[in-house]
């Protein structure tokens, strides 16, 4: 058993937190991970549940929900930047930037008077839907909770991801600027059947944005859509490509990828000789 799995050698209490808040193997360490995948899923949850019509009793349950939900995020993030070897870059990590943009509105409605942010709260609380992002920490490498997946494995559940990521963040943002003013949009679950419409490109016609920042928005997102998931693609293709390859690059042309018994490059027959070749 290796010291990861053990535990952080320097029990200091900046060790300890960092340790737990990055380990997927101890269960002190996946139970962390489950929980707090739980609670991004819950607060994202609560915003969509939110845009359909409730009663005042559930409205007001979802709204302690999302206070308590927020003030656990700004303990975890507090916590980050306590544990962090460098608090200058986990403060400009652009995980801790989406992680303190979400609890933000919700976090000011809390600790100012409602006077002065009811003008623009139902713009800011939105930007909660930036939480899903949050969702590619778990994705920083093969291990979770639940075991270890393989490259290949974690390049599809990215791909997914960013799918997912593109069509809610671009669904949230779209209903922020359309439901007061378009009849269509009355609900998340209209934005986001626009939002798959007119990224699939089948464009039905039946909802169509009606602000100027409705319509950007649509633009931002199929400009993502373009740009990301080819570029997501193209890393399982590559390495489904190259799945019976060895990842060695030859020094003289930088060719990457050959086969297990090489021992020469296949572009120009320089000699490479595989690593574990020549151990054996």
């Amino acid at each position: 058993m290796d010291g990861h799995a053990r535990g952080p050698r320097r029990e200091t209490p900046r060790d300890v937190v960092r340790f737990y808040l990055l380990d997927h193997r101890t269960p002190t360490g996946k139970a962390i991970d489950i929980a707090l995948l739980a609670l991004n899923l819950l607060f994202v949850g609560v915003f969509v549940v939110e845009t359909y019509p409730l009663s005042a009793s559930v409205q007001s349950t979802l709204w302690s929900v999302e206070a308590a939900v927020s003030i656990v995020f700004l303990a975890e993030y507090l916590l980050r930047l306590y544990g962090a070897r460098d608090r200058t870059a986990e403060l400009l990590n652009v995980y801790s930037f989406v992680d303190l943009l979400a609890i933000l509105p919700t976090l000011a409605v809390l600790v100012l008077p409602v006077s002065s942010v009811a003008a623009n709260i139902g713009f800011l609380r939105v930007i909660r839907v930036v939480r899903v992002l949050r969702f590619y920490r778990f994705t920083r490498d093969e291990e979770f909770f639940f075991g270890t997946v393989s490259v290949g494995t974690l390049r599809v559940m990215k791909l997914l991801l960013t799918v997912l990521t593109i069509f809610f963040v671009a669904a949230g943002m779209f209903y922020s600027f359309e439901h007061r003013v378009n009849p269509d949009v009355g609900t998340f679950g209209d934005a986001f059947y626009f939002v798959v419409v007119a990224l699939s490109t089948v464009g039905f016609g039946d909802i169509v944005p009606v602000t100027e920042a409705g319509r950007w928005v649509t633009v931002a997102a199929i400009l993502a859509g373009v740009i990301l998931i080819p570029w997501q693609a193209s890393k399982i293709v590559k390495e489904w490509g190259h799945r019976d390859k060895v990842n060695v690059t030859c020094q003289n042309c930088g060719l990457a990828y050959h086969d297990a018994d090489a021992s020469h490059c296949k572009s120009c027959g320089h000699i490479i000789y595989q690593e574990y070749d020549s151990r054996e």
